[in-house]
């Protein structure tokens, strides 16, 4: 024990603070008691792992004090916030950790207050007081308190608060029953007011500037003894944190006058973020968003409005520092023993809070001693209760079990209904007699949902006139194009059968295989082989001035000729395709020609020459007799043949609108300008330079094909003959026919029909009544 000046100082072991702070001698003494509270605020909470206090390579601790940011002393400026700087004095046996670059002593830093809580040196002598040295960040908090020590007299602690106005607190003190302090005292009988000491509290947010002493009444005393007592009681007053000191051990000590020595005093600052921030518009409130996102950078944390600035909170049942990234770590408020011992069952954490349950087997309230009563369950009830959940369980079971068994016959029943509406045993009968075909030739929906995954979206290929097409893959790991046709008309079911029939007969290399077909939809769904290489079209129309070679060129033509006339006359009954054109011929690797794209086919009878039909086709490519008079015949297709023979030539598509002389379309105008002998003029200058005489002699044979007549036009065994003899460079002379159509064409280079009239006549005529026909952009 020491004291000074009737002050009793006591020391305090560590690891034994008692609840009231007390007043140490040294500063050896001081720096040993306050070993416990140096704690950060959260060592009392129990963490799943230890949450960082500071950035990544800055210093933590100088002695046996944790340093959080924002607070910081090196090893660089980075590791502290403007303002929130220390010292860390290491010339001591014991390092000492100062504000700034002053000598208030930091014993500890709490981030869950936003206080720091120092030790301030009093230095004084009678009727003097010395005043810590605060400036921003920094204000007192409201957990200090002003004290005076001393008969009859009246201290005033003058103060400014942070917006520049001024504050004060006056203090009386009497040695007399009767009288009392003005202020607002603790309501401790230690320093009531009467007994030479008293006290009062700070106001929030103020910073001291200076004291004044004054006397109060009259010292003439009627006893000697009283004068004589009042005359030595030193007078003094000073700041301290509340309940920091026992104030009994401060009574005047009468009989005992030590001579002045240096004392210390604990303080407890608050702090606030202020620089770099727009000043704090409302006291008490959460931040503006801006704010809190710079200045909390951890989750789960709470930004606030106070102190003249801005400070972070880790979220409730979280703990740690906010002012870092991944600071605030959820809190395991079940290792809290205050939290704890409020659970009489089993406490559960949870992230950022917690749960208390009573054990299994257990119900009631486990917040309450025996809260948690054992169940009554009997055997018998637990039976009960497996049994029928159980049975709850199969019967789930069984109805799923059921809905889909429905599920498949429904869509069964539908499938056989929609198989009869595509007339499937028709089909059945009409490729019976093929044993080859028959077995492959109907396909179910279920192998096709599986080879094209559903018909997803990411295996369509085309999207034609006639419907969408997708890659797909069979069981047989043929990879085939399946065509989902759009909705048809259900009269032209019986004539769509009929032409699957037929085609599962076709065999030719440039014709696209049918694999076979699907009836179990609304709309059968035809399956192809997979041709990769795209169209003729794409191959055709390219950006550039190369395209396709002359002689690729002409060897397709030769191909799909050859695939015409094959359907025109190889098979038993003869089949019309009724829409040739670029995007109907498919291309393989080799570029071989693959006539595809039956949806607008029609087979003729073998006794018939032709059918009346409703019209369809492809504007620009369609035949104008057709058109006209509905009758399909063989040479509708030639037609088309020689539309796309200019289209090989000049590299223009016929369906496009081209304003030529006297409003001529594009195959008009090339009849003009051959009739002309001017052909070069249009054709494609790749063609000029790689065809020679055999782009004319193909010019010739194109506008046999286009001449309005359909009787004047040859057949496609004739065409394709032809162009066989321009690719060999020789003339086929034992067929007369032939010889009519190229050989006197080719030498006028002036096409004309077995009745004599010019092509120059024919043109005119047809430019006349059927050029819109062949100039239109319309899709069929």
């Amino acid at each position: 024990m020491c004291q000074h000046f009737g002050v009793i100082l006591l020391r305090v072991p560590a690891g034994k603070l008692q609840r009231r702070r007390r007043w140490l001698c040294h500063e050896e003494q001081l720096h040993y008691s306050f070993g416990v509270v140096l704690l950060p605020a959260h060592a009392s909470s129990q963490l799943s792992a230890p949450p960082p206090i500071a950035l990544s390579g800055c210093n933590t601790t100088c002695g046996n004090v944790q340093v959080p940011h924002p607070f910081g002393f090196g090893p660089d400026d980075r590791c502290y916030r403007p303002g929130f700087n220390l010292t860390c004095d290491t010339s001591y046996d014991h390092p000492r950790l100062l504000l700034g670059d002053g000598t208030l002593q930091v014993v500890g830093i709490f981030l869950a207050d936003s206080t720091v809580r120092v030790i301030h040196t009093l230095d004084f002598t009678f009727n003097f007081f010395s005043l810590p040295n605060i400036s921003e960040p920094y204000s007192l908090s409201t957990r200090n308190e002003f004290v005076l020590n001393g008969c009859r007299y009246e201290v005033t602690l003058h103060g400014e608060y942070s917006n520049g106005s001024y504050n004060k607190i006056i203090l009386r003190c009497h040695c007399s029953s009767g009288a009392a302090a003005i202020g607002a005292p603790v309501g401790n009988d230690y320093c009531s007011g009467t007994n030479g000491c008293c006290h009062a509290p700070i106001f929030a947010g103020s910073t001291p500037k200076n004291v004044t002493f004054e006397t109060i009444g009259n010292w003439n005393w009627s006893s000697t003894e009283e004068s004589r007592t009042l005359t030595i009681v030193p007078q003094y007053a000073f700041l301290a944190e509340v309940s920091s000191m026992d104030h009994q051990l401060m009574n005047l000590n009468r009989n005992n006058m030590p001579s002045f020595k240096q004392m210390t005093s604990p303080l407890l600052l608050q702090w606030a973020v202020m620089q770099g921030f727009p000043a704090p518009a409302n006291l008490g409130s959460i931040c503006p968003g801006d704010v809190a996102s710079r200045l909390c950078m951890s989750d789960h944390s709470d930004c606030r409005q106070e102190h003249g600035g801005y400070t972070c909170r880790c979220s409730r049942g979280y703990d740690g520092n906010p002012y870092i990234k991944d600071g605030c770590i959820d809190m395991d408020e079940c290792k809290i023993p205050r939290i704890r011992d409020k659970c009489f069952g089993d406490c559960i954490n949870l992230p950022g809070t917690h749960k208390c349950k009573c054990p299994r087997g257990t119900h009631g309230d486990p917040s309450l001693p025996n809260g948690c009563r054992h169940s009554s369950v009997t055997g018998l009830s637990i039976s009960i209760g497996v049994g029928s959940g159980a049975g709850f369980v199969l019967l789930a079971l069984l109805a799923i079990y059921m809905i889909r068994k429905l599920k498949d016959r429904r869509s069964m029943k539908l499938k056989q209904k929609f198989f009869k509406q595509n007339h499937g045993q028709l089909l059945q009968q009409l490729i019976a007699p093929r044993a080859d075909i028959a077995e492959r030739m109907i396909i179910t929906l279920k192998e096709l949902e599986k080879a094209t995954n559903n018909f997803d979206k990411a295996r369509e290929v085309g999207d034609g006139g006639h419907g969408t097409v997708y890659k797909g893959i069979l069981s047989d790991l043929h990879v085939v194009a399946i065509k989902k046709s759009n909705i048809v008309v259900k009269r032209e079911i019986d004539d769509f059968i009929n032409e699957v029939a037929l085609l599962s007969q076709i065999s030719h290399r440039n014709v696209v295989k049918l694999f076979g077909c699907c009836l179990e939809t609304e709309v059968p769904l035809l399956v192809y082989e997979f041709v990769s290489n795209g169209t003729l079209y794409n191959h055709l129309h390219v950006t550039g001035a190369i395209s396709l070679s002359w002689t690729d060129r002409l060897r397709i033509a030769t191909e799909t000729a050859k695939a015409i006339a094959y359907l025109h006359s190889g098979i038993g009954t003869p089949i019309i395709h009724r829409d040739i054109k670029s995007t109907n011929i498919l291309l393989d690797d080799n570029l071989t020609s693959k006539v595809s794209d039956f949806g607008a086919s029609r087979h003729i009878p073998i006794d018939r020459t032709g059918v009346t039909t409703k019209v369809q086709g492809t504007f620009g490519y369609l035949d104008p007799s057709y058109y006209y008079t509905t009758r399909l015949t063989e040479k509708s297709d030639v037609f088309s043949f020689g539309v796309l023979l200019v289209e090989l030539l000049t590299r223009k598509l016929p369906n496009s609108r081209y304003l030529y002389s006297d409003d001529e379309g594009l195959v008009a105008h090339f009849v003009t300008l051959l009739n002309s002998g001017s052909l070069v003029d249009i054709l494609d200058p790749q063609v000029v330079r790689e065809g020679g005489n055999q782009a004319t002699e193909v010019g010739a044979l194109a506008a046999t094909c286009v001449r309005i007549n359909r009787d004047d036009r040859p057949t496609m065994r004739q065409v394709e003959l032809t162009l066989e003899a321009i690719g060999a460079k020789e003339k086929v002379s034992d067929i007369a026919v032939v010889e009519t159509f190229v050989e006197n064409s080719i030498r006028r280079r002036l096409p004309s029909d077995p009745r004599g009239r010019s092509v120059h006549g024919m043109s005119r005529h047809y430019s006349l009544e059927e050029e819109f026909l062949l100039s239109a952009s319309f899709p069929r």
